[in-house]
C-alpha cells in the first residue's frame, strides 16, 4: 500500500515501524471552516488584527484542526477503514502559521494482536518544525 493510498491494512499485516503520511496546507479555507464545524471562532484564528497583535504575529491554524490530520490518516490509511479511534494525546510544540504547509506521519510503535490494539507515534512538522508531537490507541480491523 502506497503512503498516499486510501483502503485497509488489516491486524494480521501491520508491523511495527510501518508509517503513513499526509501532506496538507492549512489555509484561510480550512480555518474558516473548522471555526464553523467546531465552533471554537477565538480570533486569533480568524481576525487579521487579533492574529497580529498576539505573540505569534499573524493568524495561526487552530491545533486541533492540525491534529485532525493524524483522524484522516488512522482511518484512511493505516490501519484505515474499520479503525476505531481508542485514544489520542497530543503536545502543541509550536503555532501553525496561516498557508503553512503541514506534514502529519503516524508510525505504528505496539501491536497487541489478541485485543487488537495498535499504538502509534503521531507526528505534525510544518517548516521544518515539529508543531504536534503525540500517540494514538486505536483498534484495527481484522480478516477474522
Amino acid at each position: 500500500m502506497r503512503d498516499d493510498e486510501i483502503g485497509t491494512i488489516h491486524i494480521e499485516d501491520l508491523e511495527v515501524g510501518m508509517s503513513r503520511s499526509l501532506t496538507k496546507v492549512i489555509g484561510d479555507a480550512e480555518v474558516r471552516s473548522f471555526a464553523e464545524v467546531s465552533e471554537d471562532r477565538n480570533p486569533i484564528h480568524l481576525d487579521e488584527d487579533a492574529g497580529q497583535a498576539s505573540m505569534f504575529g499573524g493568524r495561526i491554524a487552530h491545533g486541533m484542526l492540525v491534529g485532525s490530520l493524524f483522524s484522516a490518516l488512522l482511518g484512511e490509511r493505516i490501519p484505515g477503514h474499520g479503525t476505531i479511534y481508542m485514544g489520542q494525546s497530543l503536545k502543541f510544540r509550536a503555532p501553525v502559521m496561516l498557508g503553512a504547509e503541514v506534514t502529519a506521519t503516524v508510525t505504528v510503535r505496539e501491536i497487541n494482536r489478541e485485543k487488537r490494539r495498535v499504538t502509534f507515534d503521531c507526528v505534525a512538522e510544518a517548516g521544518g518544525k515539529t508543531v504536534i508531537q503525540g500517540e494514538a490507541l486505536v483498534l484495527a480491523p481484522s480478516r477474522g
